[in-house]
């Protein structure tokens, strides 16, 4: 295990920069002890999301890498440690561009109030800026112009979802290709091949208001059959799909 004294000056001393107490916390934690597990995030210092927690230590240009331990129940969780300064690419070390209000509401203009991932409608102010491709992976250009198409804007729990997905993915942790994340649902929700390098496809349900009584029908149907919801539907879809395919 690398110990304090094995880091560069540099790094030390950008380490000591950080004042957000979040981060500070995670790279104080890590500091002292070679490392920091969710189960600590969670237990110790209160952070429901502890993955947000890694993030904002690597949003800040510090590496971080990912890996498994045992957790005091003995299920197999995630861990955090430093990366090596030496492999991390410069441009990266520097940390992410703040994105402006201004690029948000061209963002909302070009593609509407909703979130890209479920397509759900939002208030401005629950819509989060997001780059399609990992900041990690791909960082930011070194242009202060930034292309629309290279963004998208995501509610709450669907950026909460592509960050728990995108940080156990492999080419975050290994390989950092572009072209990878280009082909993922989490960058291209229209036209993907893989969610994570998994060969698997997806479609989120959100009903809402005056749809939720559908929704409850379905789940005491599905109750009843001893079915759980999305395999229920599922088979609801394929025997509309069957039907129609006859019908023809």
């Amino acid at each position: 295990m690398t110990t304090r004294q094995d880091y560069p000056k540099r790094f030390i001393k950008r380490l000591k920069s950080i004042k957000a107490k979040r981060p500070k916390t995670v790279i104080q934690h890590i500091l002292k002890n070679g490392h920091i597990t969710t189960e600590e995030l969670q237990s110790k210092y209160g952070y429901e999301h502890p993955p947000r927690a890694a993030r904002d230590v690597r949003e800040l240009g510090i590496p971080l890498e990912t890996f498994r331990v045992k957790n005091s129940e003995g299920r197999s969780i995630a861990a955090y440690r430093f990366g090596d300064p030496s492999k991390i690419r410069n441009d990266k070390l520097d940390g992410r561009k703040l994105i402006s209000k201004q690029f948000k509401n061209t963002l909302l203009k070009e593609n509407g109030s909703h979130c890209h991932i479920c397509l759900e409608k939002f208030k401005n102010r629950y819509l989060q800026v997001d780059h399609r491709i990992p900041y990690e992976v791909a960082g930011d250009e070194e242009s202060s112009e930034r292309k629309v198409e290279d963004y998208m804007l995501l509610c709450g729990s669907c950026n909460r979802a592509k960050s728990w997905s995108c940080e156990n993915c492999p080419n975050w942790s290994e390989g950092k290709e572009d072209e990878i994340c280009k082909s993922c649902y989490w960058a291209n929700p229209e036209e993907y091949k893989h969610i994570a390098l998994r060969e698997e496809r997806r479609l989120d349900f959100i009903w809402q208001e005056n749809q939720i009584s559908v929704y409850n029908r379905l789940k005491n149907i599905a109750n009843q059959k001893q079915m759980n919801l999305p395999d229920f539907v599922k088979s609801i879809l394929k025997k509309h799909i069957n039907s129609n395919n006859h019908s023809k």
